[in-house]
């Protein structure tokens, strides 16, 4: 999933202009830090950057290690002298990058990393990141990528045997893990000790199987008899590593295949059956599956490289002043 780190915090927004704010304390709350040409970085931009790239307050992050603080504070202005410059060239030069190449560049993600939109989403709140932002950076990653194309005349040639090589040496970038996705028909137990309610349910859910058996739509019945997570969703509880499902479930689904309806599977808290709607083994991927991945990885750190280069010889002939 590394390579999704390409993708974020690369062109956030700019904010033009700027404010002066006073507290009661007199302290001044934003001012500008750096000049870039006629553009301004205003001290509330470049908190709010600390913020989302280190995930503390910057006032935080000064009172744990002022030091490190001070570098961090530098490094991200920086940053954003480096990302204004690039947007006023993108802005002279009129580039643009459409919402359906967005989805498009995004879609390839996914497929690369073998994600379903929910997985992404998921990884997305695990940094902090709204699916709507993930989409602004990745609208103006492309737009460097426009950028850099348009200024870098040479062509970015990778030999098939760097593609090779770097498969051999990053196997474990390509190794998955066993995922199901399973869907369930829960009968819950009110009372562990009624051992009458114990017998009725166990009737109830061989009458359940018997109408699964005979053809019945495992979902449908979900709906109507499940009383546990996703019976509305026709008993779909989504996708599950290995490690996540109990010992005795995991027991049951190994031996499962997609589309196989388990026994009843009695339970203290009650009984449930058990469909597997999809199953994906884990293992290394095929250098066929993941060859366009790799060229896609191989072509971004080329890019990243020329970038840099190009945008320090940009930077030379631009203003830029930092106030401290």
């Amino acid at each position: 999933m590394k390579n999704l780190k390409f993708f974020l915090y690369l062109f956030p927004l700019i904010v033009v202009g700027f404010a002066w704010e006073i507290s009661f304390s007199a302290e001044i709350r934003n001012r500008v830090v750096a000049i870039v040409n006629d553009e301004l970085i205003t001290l509330h931009e470049l908190n709010t950057r600390m913020k989302e790239m280190t995930g503390f307050e910057p006032s935080d992050l000064k009172a744990m290690d002022e030091k490190r603080y001070l570098e961090t504070r530098r490094e991200i202005v920086d940053l954003l002298i480096d990302e204004k410059i690039a947007r006023e060239k993108i802005q002279e030069l009129g580039i643009s990058v459409t919402d359906k190449k967005v989805d498009a560049a995004i879609e390839r993600i996914k497929k690369d990393n073998q994600l379903t939109h929910e997985d992404l989403v998921a990884m997305l709140k695990k940094d902090g990141l709204t699916y709507e932002k993930y989409r602004a950076n990745m609208k103006r990653d492309l737009e460097r990528i426009e950028l850099v194309n348009f200024e870098v005349k040479s062509k970015i040639i990778l030999r098939q045997e760097k593609i090779k090589e770097y498969y051999d040496s990053h196997t474990e970038k390509f190794t998955t893990t066993e995922k199901v996705r399973l869907a369930a028909i829960v009968l819950m137990r009110e009372d562990p000790s009624d051992k009458e309610e114990a017998r009725s349910l166990e009737r109830k859910s061989q009458e359940i199987l018997a109408k699964l058996k005979a053809g019945g739509d495992f979902g449908e019945l979900a709906r109507k008899f499940s009383q546990g997570p996703g019976a509305g969703e026709g008993g779909d509880m989504g996708y599950f590593k290995g490690s996540e499902l109990n010992p005795r479930l995991r027991r049951v689904v190994r031996d499962m295949s997609a589309g196989d309806i388990s026994e009843p599977i009695i339970m203290p808290s009650g009984i449930q059956i058990i469909k597997v709607l999809e199953k994906h083994g884990g293992g290394i991927r095929p250098f066929e599956e993941v060859e366009d991945a790799i060229r896609r990885i191989l072509y971004r750190e080329e890019l990243d490289r020329r970038y840099s280069a190009w945008l320090k010889e940009l930077r030379e002939t631009a203003y830029t002043k930092v106030i401290f």
